[in-house]
């Protein structure tokens, strides 16, 4: 079973890719040490440090009933990098 399960992709997420700090969605039962060997293999870099959060779903209101669902909820790792590494899929591209 994989512990990375999807880089995320968000504003805040770019601004830290740009000092070498890069945010995962991961699995709930993932430890530092083995969100720390993975992404060394997956992407040939070195983590210097890892910080991981659990954070619960929300209350969302849906439908013409307006009926309430709660999203899952789910881990997200900050991985830090040595100074001048960078994972690809954080990359942007041209801006006009």
């Amino acid at each position: 079973m994989d512990i990375i399960i999807s880089p995320i992709i968000s504003e805040k997420s770019m601004n830290d890719a740009g000092i070498g700090k890069f945010t995962f969605k991961v699995a709930m039962h993932a430890h530092k040490a083995g969100i720390k060997k993975e992404i060394e293999d997956k992407f040939k870099v070195n983590v210097i440090k890892v910080a991981t959060m659990v954070l619960k779903g929300k209350l969302k209101r849906t439908g013409k009933k307006r009926m309430e669902k709660k999203t899952q909820g789910y881990k997200k790792a900050i991985v830090s990098l040595k100074q001048g590494q960078k994972i690809g899929l954080f990359e942007v591209g041209s801006q006009k």
